[in-house]
């Protein structure tokens, strides 16, 4: 439950430091860059979030693919806001539970390894880096 409030805080309170973009632009292309910075604010910081922790870990942090992933994932969440975001969590929201496919369709053409990873990101039964990448997003 403090995890769901954190979040609602997170998205009200916190604004994306563009410093950030230092960084991501260090692991992302020009093309996955400007999907990056069509992002809203939240889900550019949770992604940074997920990116730094990323790098941190011992079986994502060499996987160019997974880091890209961590900046990446929710980029098929476009326009959702805070609303629909409690919505998917209490009731259940179609659009938000089709994020992994819209973002599977935006990185195609860029890059589908990434693509076809955002695709799968909330998949059940993984294994090996895409159970510790639900691990790390679970926590952000």
């Amino acid at each position: 439950m403090f995890y769901r409030i954190r979040q609602v805080l997170t998205y009200i309170f916190v604004k994306y430091e563009e410093k950030n973009n230092t960084l991501v632009k260090k692991v992302l292309s020009e093309e996955e860059y400007a999907i990056f910075s069509e992002m809203k604010e939240y889900d550019k910081i949770h992604s940074v979030n997920m990116l730094k922790e990323a790098m941190e870990d011992e079986l994502l942090k060499n996987d160019k693919n997974y880091l890209k992933l961590a900046l990446l994932h929710d980029c098929g969440k476009e326009e959702m806001g805070l609303f629909s975001r409690i919505k998917q969590v209490s009731i259940g929201d179609e659009v938000m539970r089709n994020h992994p496919e819209r973002s599977y369709k935006k990185l195609l053409k860029l890059n589908p390894v990434v693509a076809e990873l955002a695709r799968s990101h909330h998949m059940t039964e993984t294994r090996g880096k895409m159970e510790r990448f639900q691990e790390i997003d679970d926590r952000n």
